[in-house]
């Protein structure tokens, strides 16, 4: 199979490049080698490779600069995923594309199913729920729903998410401001590369499925739990998300089921099983792509 991965140099595309390249043909595409908010280059790239599947890796994840950058975040998180869906349908390629808890408003305390009513309340979120609708236009897509990232940095380096940023301020003796009140589902990149390839490869049906490592907690509770694994001391900065003064409303609670990716043959271990594993690996530099 020939995997076309847009965005494929950042956190989750970097895994899901290594995952798929075990026994498939990879083309790692990153902003230099395609724009995805240039439809003509995605149909001319796509047209070029003819990838059996398309990954969009390729997001504005700038939650506030989106307020003021509403036209940007629209274009890349949003119309992009309308062209690559059009070049999906064109070429005949099943599509993935990654959305994102914050579609939801937060203001529940049961973890939030795929059929569950959407309400996104700031620009970011709306245009990821928008990039969900345009996705589902190709013939064959999955939209899977993911948040609060972490995993080994893509090939050459580069960010590991929050909880990495966690980390490294534990093991500085730095205080780390964490929020007290934002319950998340914590997502392990390699998890959800393998929860990807299983839905592919098992042709499991198409449409939104929730894709994060089992269970809830707040970010103060992960900072609890990696400070012990790692067994150092923990200074919290307690944050809550009125005090924090962010331009952008998060939403509270955004744990969600992964009920229906279960039920698709991909079960996800739970977030402390995940994390113990990153944390045992943080300080190891992930492979460079071939």
């Amino acid at each position: 199979m020939r995997v076309v991965i847009a965005g494929g140099r950042g956190l989750l595309g970097g895994a899901v490049a290594r995952e798929f390249a075990q026994d498939h043909d990879v083309i790692v595409l990153d902003r230099v080698a395609l724009d995805v908010t240039d439809e003509r280059a995605v149909h001319a790239v796509m047209a070029a490779h003819l990838p059996n599947l398309i990954v969009n890796c390729a997001a504005y994840n700038n939650v506030d600069a989106a307020e003021d950058e509403p036209e940007l975040a629209l274009r890349v998180n949003a119309f992009a995923v309308r062209a690559l869906a059009r070049a999906a349908s064109a070429t005949g390629a099943a599509l993935v594309h990654f959305s994102s808890d914050f579609v939801f408003d937060g203001e529940t305390d049961v973890p939030y199913s795929e059929e569950a009513r959407a309400n996104p309340r700031g620009v970011y979120a709306a245009s990821k729920l928008l990039g969900d609708w345009f996705a589902l236009e190709a013939p064959r897509a999955y939209v899977l729903r993911v948040e609060s990232l972490f995993g080994p940095p893509a090939a050459g380096g580069g960010r590991r998410g929050s909880l990495g940023t966690i980390i490294d301020t534990i093991r500085r003796g730095d205080e780390v401001p964490v929020f007290v009140d934002r319950v998340v589902s914590p997502s392990y990149t390699p998890d959800i590369s393998r929860a990807v390839r299983s839905l592919v490869e098992r042709e499991a049906p198409a449409g939104v499925y929730h894709c994060v490592n089992s269970g809830q907690a707040t970010w103060v509770e992960i900072a609890e739990r990696a400070a012990a694994l790692m067994g150092l001391p923990l200074q919290i900065r307690p944050l809550t998300l009125q005090s924090a003064g962010l331009r952008a409303r998060r939403p509270r609670y955004s744990a969600l089921s992964n009920a229906k990716l279960i039920e698709a043959g991909a079960r996800m271990r739970p977030w402390e099983d995940a994390l113990a594993e990153f944390v045992a690996g943080a300080t190891v530099r992930a492979p460079r792509l071939a």
